[in-house]
């Protein structure tokens, strides 16, 4: 057998070497990465081999330019991290050494081990583990869906990203069609709340720079001083966790000042006295005070809001990461229908828009069993503390989950125990990967086929592949529908590997969707791609009516509906940590690639009273692990709040862990979200104290 670095450094394998793909030609396709925008791509490919990856003008939001991170792709299909063959662990787990095997035997080894479990302990002994923020229709919840289910595994919660928001956005408007791009620069007012389309859905800036230059003002809510936030007419940096009692300040001025739509509330709504009254004890002064923003700034806010037709809201994703998230939300999303901003174009809120197209996923083969649900959050909960039954099996797919789950210690010593059977599905050797006791080489999005749709635009492109697939490595229906087979679990109505799941997922599409996918790769999208909020589409809900109150949610939420949890700061750990994401990785996706040196930004006033200098080596701690790095010192965040990239892998700090060491696995209010914004830390230069 060989060893890792020959694994990873070998160009031997079934898909090397000249193929159909071998003259140079420009081959289009889509991305499928977690970023709203979904962009159209044209890749060049020589001798077999992607040379160039750049936009095309197939998506006409997307307009021909891409971000550099998609850019540098094909330094991850080539790049000395990526994973060739398949292969078992030779060593201690999170060494990262492994010795080559056959699929055969590496397949065989899994097929063993999952039949074992459940036979020994039950199928819910077995936990896959997946994220779909990068994947398409096809590469998930197709073939791996069917697996687990037949197996009666654990089911996964996946709710690290956009629980809250989605639970918010479900209750209040069943997910409704929200304003696209396009018609950003219809609207006089745009807030961009806990959303940075520098770093994730760049498409939308020259939507928002045209509105502007038509006279509309630009309002950012953001701890940070992001490159939009510099431009705005307003920004209010609050403080983590707060952004509720701001939201829900706005809406007491809108009711009090007489500034409700009560004829719109009438019509569309429910629930709205009550909103009234948890609004009620939230005056500007109260609000501005706990949220660390002047009282004017929070009365501008709004005034402006109130004046404005249209007037849009972003809703983001960086408002939801803590204790108060889904009220949070809920509070933000709920403003348009109080306020009455519906109805025209440019008027509303944006979410999500990857429900638009109303696709139900009716090709997964198996119904869901009743089995357990371990919310992804708390993986280390479940690899150490659950014992009926205790997780015997794990597997990872399209997830790293050793960097991106919070309380990465607990993580870390779970994927240690020796009595656990780890399989990771990988495009590289990420820091799951170092766990595994199987690795299984996966293909990147260049080498497949997939669906994709964006969640900002509202669009859906077929992915086909650009070169053939790297080493031996193969696709998400490829892998799971041949351990399928080896469990005796297929039926014979089953699609039998990529192709197969693309044409049986194409079957169950309705027309003229399937038939437009087939014919030109892209679908029609509804609405023109530009719906007016409550004039083409409606809630999605009983009545199509707005429940500003769902008292479903309010059974669940630890303070009530709209319930507000204080900042969990201590004098020990007064500082709030975040990890928004950043430039340069798609969560932790491109990570492996070289980047500047890692630093912890601090605003000149925390760094002073610390003692603190530029570059200096400092020690992020908390009670549940600590951070080595150096310190970045500017007044681009606010005072009392410390930011490390989203997406670090372990090497990128002097000690091996990211901020998901410091970031508790307790979970929102609504919607079981993660709450990596309610780290809470203190930070000292390295050699102060021992």
């Amino acid at each position: 057998m060989q060893s890792m670095q020959q694994v990873r450094n070998s160009r031997s394998g079934p898909h090397s070497g000249p193929t159909a793909f071998a003259s140079a030609h420009v081959v289009s396709t889509v991305c499928p990465l977690d970023c709203p925008d979904s962009c159209s791509l044209d890749v060049t490919v020589r001798n077999g081999r992607i040379a160039v990856i750049d936009g095309s003008h197939a998506n006409p939001v997307t307009g021909g330019y891409i971000c550099a991170k998609v850019r540098r792709f094909g330094e991850r299909v080539y790049g000395a991290d990526r994973l060739l063959s398949p292969a078992v662990r030779k060593g201690p787990k999170g060494v990262g050494s492994f010795a080559r095997v056959s699929w055969d035997e590496a397949l065989g080894t899994i097929a063993a081990r999952m039949r074992e479990a459940r036979d020994r302990w039950g199928g819910q002994s077995i936990l896959p583990y997946s994220y779909g923020g990068s994947n398409g229709l096809l590469t998930q919840d197709t073939s791996d869906a069917t697996l687990f289910r037949r197996l009666g595994a654990s089911q996964l919660a996946r709710t690290v990203c956009a629980a809250p928001t989605g639970a918010a956005n479900m209750a209040l408007y069943g997910k409704m069609p929200s304003v696209t791009y396009e018609d950003y620069p219809e609207a006089r007012l745009i807030i961009l709340w806990g959303a940075n389309p520098s770093a994730s859905g760049i498409h939308l800036i020259p939507y928002i720079r045209e509105a502007r230059r038509k006279g509309a003002r630009l309002i950012a809510i953001d701890p940070r001083t992001t490159p939009l936030a510099r431009q705005a007419d307003l920004h209010l940096a609050v403080r983590p966790g707060t952004d509720l009692v701001v939201a829900l300040a706005v809406h007491r001025y809108l009711f009090e000042e007489g500034r409700a739509d009560q004829a719109f509330l009438a019509a569309h709504t429910c629930g709205a006295n009550r909103l009234r009254e948890k609004a009620q004890p939230w005056t500007f002064e109260r609000a501005a005070a706990e949220a660390g923003v002047s009282v004017d700034a929070l009365r501008q806010l709004a005034e402006w809001y109130a004046e404005a037709s249209p007037a849009l809201i972003r809703c983001g994703w960086g408002q939801e990461r803590n204790r108060n998230g889904g009220n949070a939300s809920l509070a933000i999303l709920a403003l348009p229908a109080v306020a009455g901003k519906f109805g025209v174009r440019g008027g509303g809120y944006t979410m999500r828009n990857s429900a638009s197209w109303g696709i139900p996923r009716s090709w997964i083969g198996a119904d869901e069993p009743a089995t357990r649900l371990v919310n992804m959050n708390q993986l280390g909960r479940a690899l150490l503390e659950y014992d009926t039954p205790p997780v015997k099996v794990l597997f990872v797919y399209n997830s790293n989950a050793a960097v991106t789950t919070p309380n990465q210690r607990k993580v870390l010593a779970g994927l240690e125990r020796d009595d656990l059977f780890t399989v990771v599905f990988e495009q590289v050797m990420t820091d799951t990967a170092r766990y595994a006791d199987v690795l299984l080489p996966a293909t990147t999005f260049l080498e497949g086929y997939d669906l994709a749709r964006a969640y900002g635009p509202i669009a859906l492109r077929l992915g086909k592949p650009v070169v053939e697939p790297a080493g031996e490595s193969r696709s998400n229906a490829d892998v799971f529908g041949e351990l399928t087979e080896r469990l005796g679990l297929q039926a014979a109505c089953d699609p039998r590997g990529e192709l197969e799941e693309m044409l049986d997922v194409l079957g169950r599409l309705p027309e003229p969707m399937a038939s437009e996918l087939r014919e030109h790769g892209v679908a029609s999208p509804p609405f023109d791609g530009r719906p007016i909020q409550f004039t083409d589409v409606w809630p999605l809900t009983p009545g199509r009516t707005v429940n500003l109150f769902p008292d479903a949610l309010d059974a669940d939420a630890p303070a009530g509906l709209y319930g507000y949890q204080p900042d969990p700061a201590t004098p020990a750990c007064p500082l709030a940590l975040i990890s928004p994401a950043s430039e340069r990785t798609i969560s932790s996706t491109l990570a492996e690639l070289p980047r500047p040196d890692v630093r912890l930004l601090m605003h000149p006033d925390d760094a002073g009273a610390r003692g603190l200098r530029e570059g200096d080596a400092v020690r992020v701690f908390n009670d549940l692990g600590e951070v080595r790095c150096r310190v970045a010192v500017g007044a681009w965040i606010r005072p009392g709040t410390v930011s490390l990239p989203k997406g670090l892998w372990r090497r990128h700090t002097a000690n091996g862990y990211t901020a998901t060491a410091l970031a508790p696995d307790t979970l929102t209010d609504l919607g079981g979200g993660a709450c990596f914004n309610d780290a809470r830390v203190q930070v000292e230069k390295v050699g102060s104290r021992q």
